[in-house]
């Protein structure tokens, strides 16, 4: 039994921020790497003794699936390096003052607090009036201004 060459889109986002090399796999490929590798083991295992698998075919494929393992490992790389980064924007927000839109209006408060929810850092803000918000996130901030 002859199995062809699997082409592997390399370009597909990742499963998301935390995610294994095996979701990643099964996202992609509707298979887990583990399962890929079954079916390279199977393929070498009941081929046909007379018609052997062509030893390039076989190499690019193995090539094709290690290609596979070094772009998940990349992905999982930089998603841990954009949350890192995320955090610490997060952190040298702490006591400075942060506008936020808020429907029409804008809400001005200082950053009082940072809580993390899955890896996402959430801002508390205490505002002139001594109200306190939290749940904001990086991207609702409009404005920062050094404590005043």
């Amino acid at each position: 039994m002859q199995v062809g060459a699997i082409s592997p889109d390399v370009s597909q986002p990742s499963a998301g921020a935390g995610a294994g090399t095996q979701e990643t796999a099964t996202s992609a490929f509707g298979l887990g790497f583990d399962a890929l590798l079954k079916i390279i083991l199977t393929q070498l295992t009941y081929q046909d003794p007379l018609k052997p698998m062509d030893n390039f075919q076989f190499v690019s494929q193995l090539a094709q699936f290690s290609q596979i393992q070094i772009g998940q490992t990349t992905n999982e790389r930089l998603q841990t390096l954009v949350t890192a980064q995320g955090n610490l924007q997060a952190a040298s927000l702490l006591g400075r003052t942060v506008d936020i839109g808020a429907g029409v209006g804008i809400v001005t408060g200082k950053v009082t607090a940072i809580a993390f929810d899955n890896g996402s850092p959430l801002l508390t803000i205490k505002t002139g009036d001594d109200r306190t918000i939290s749940g904001i996130t990086l991207g609702s901030i409009s404005q920062i201004r050094e404590g005043e």
